[in-house]
């Protein structure tokens, strides 16, 4: 069962980082929803993807799959043969009802959930990573190697899915992207008081980078092809190929 969001609803003292803890696990499809703009098309996307890239007897990996929304996504596509889907968070909330999750759903591509640092997870033999809103939650000076780890553990062919809240080099671009934003989670309900509090709780945990710095990171690390497949405001969705 999913709740409505209403951890910032009344006014906080004082404002701590936010942590994807028991209370957020338990309103997280709402908050999610009424948050991230083209969520729901880009976990279609996501499994419509896996469809492709997927290959028999490789593994599918989920770095930080929160309640599971694309690890589902990607089982109900894939039809391959000895396909295991590996779904990593660090939250021990959050695992716990993905688990449930995934145990609600019969199906025949096994999937492990686990509970872990994704820095520290081996990726080996896979076709399909998925970092859905994942990557702008770790230090910056982190995630190249971690990018780089998921580089060497795809095999050739193999897809990289990256979503990502972005920031723009350009000032008015990005004050109005950020304004449109506002205006995407006012539409969905959410207050004044709302907005300010969750924005101050993230601010310092959510770090996001530009296109242009994801891009750079993908033609380092070596990955053949790679673009942005959806967007919508300031944020959107990217793939990069082996």
């Amino acid at each position: 069962m999913s709740y409505k969001d209403t951890i910032f609803s009344a006014p906080i003292d004082k404002i701590g980082d936010f942590t994807f803890d028991a209370r957020v696990a338990e309103v997280f499809p709402d908050m999610i929803q009424r948050s991230v703009p083209g969520y729901s098309n880009i976990i279609s996307a996501i499994g419509m993807m896996a469809e492709r890239f997927a290959r028999p007897h490789s593994n599918i990996y989920d770095l930080g799959c929160s309640l599971g929304a694309a690890t589902l996504s990607v089982r109900r596509h894939i039809q391959h043969e000895g396909c295991k889907i590996i779904a990593v968070d660090n939250s021990q909330a959050m695992v716990e009802r993905c688990r449930l999750h995934v145990d609600a759903y019969r199906a025949e591509t096994p999937v492990d959930v686990i509970q872990a640092d994704i820095r520290e997870v081996n990726i080996d033999n896979a076709s399909v990573v998925v970092l859905n809103f994942t990557l702008q939650f770790l230090p910056p000076d982190d995630r190249y190697q971690l990018l780089n780890q998921i580089y060497q553990g795809l095999n050739p062919g193999g897809v990289l899915i990256l979503s990502e809240k972005f920031v723009f080099p350009d000032d008015k671009a990005n004050t109005l992207l950020i304004d449109l934003h506002h205006d995407f989670k006012r539409a969905n309900g959410y207050s004044e008081l709302e907005i300010s509090q969750k924005r101050s709780a993230i601010e310092n945990v959510l770090q996001p980078d530009s296109i242009e710095t994801h891009k750079a990171r993908f033609h380092d690390i070596g990955f053949s092809s790679f673009d942005v497949w959806f967007q919508c405001f300031n944020f959107g969705s990217m793939f990069a190929v082996k």
